[in-house]
């Protein structure tokens, strides 16, 4: 349960921080920004604009500054942790784990969905694994894939590959039966 503060109103800042004003706006009003309206409110400022633009290419254009982490997807935290990543001067040698990435996109939303594909694939440089239930999304995130049953690799093959087996086995994915 939230309840909102007597003396800021939710606002979560005391009177004098709130006076403070950038281009007219407090930071309340500042951190209830979507990431795309802060990315063209903060456009003159390099360092702030790329940490946006991250967000963005990610498909996290709707989620607001200062919203709360509880708030948020397990998709979308994941996504928010990818941004940082991708904010960052590559090394050549990182390996991503990511759990389930596209959790809590609306599957019809495919602008985000290709925001975040596109994204995954410009990291260079750098090793991914991925779990996911979707072989649609593996297909497009993937150059292998290995698919898993009970612990055991019950197949190992590129998206071409794997689609073969499924056709072959009649719509179904491998399984230890297999």
């Amino acid at each position: 349960i939230y309840v909102p503060c007597d003396v800021c109103k939710g606002k979560r800042y005391n009177r004098e921080t709130l006076e403070i004003r950038y281009k007219g706006k407090t930071i309340h009003e500042v951190l209830t920004m979507t990431v795309e309206e802060a990315s063209e409110f903060f456009d003159a400022i390099p360092v702030i604009r790329r940490k946006l633009e991250t967000l963005l290419d990610v498909g996290l254009s709707y989620i607001t500054l200062g919203q709360s982490a509880t708030t948020l997807s397990g998709g979308e935290a994941q996504r928010i942790k990818i941004a940082f990543e991708l904010s960052k001067t590559p090394t050549g040698r990182t390996l991503y784990l990511l759990d389930e990435p596209t959790t809590g996109l609306d599957p019809r939303s495919k602008l985000d969905v290709q925001a975040f594909v596109e994204e995954v694939r410009a990291m260079h440089d750098t090793s991914i694994v991925l779990t996911t239930h979707d072989l649609d999304e593996a297909d497009r995130l993937c150059d292998r894939i290995a698919i898993l049953d009970g612990g055991r690799v019950v197949a190992d093959a590129t998206p071409a590959e794997l689609k073969a087996m499924v056709a072959r086995d009649h719509g179904r994915p491998p399984t230890m039966e297999s």
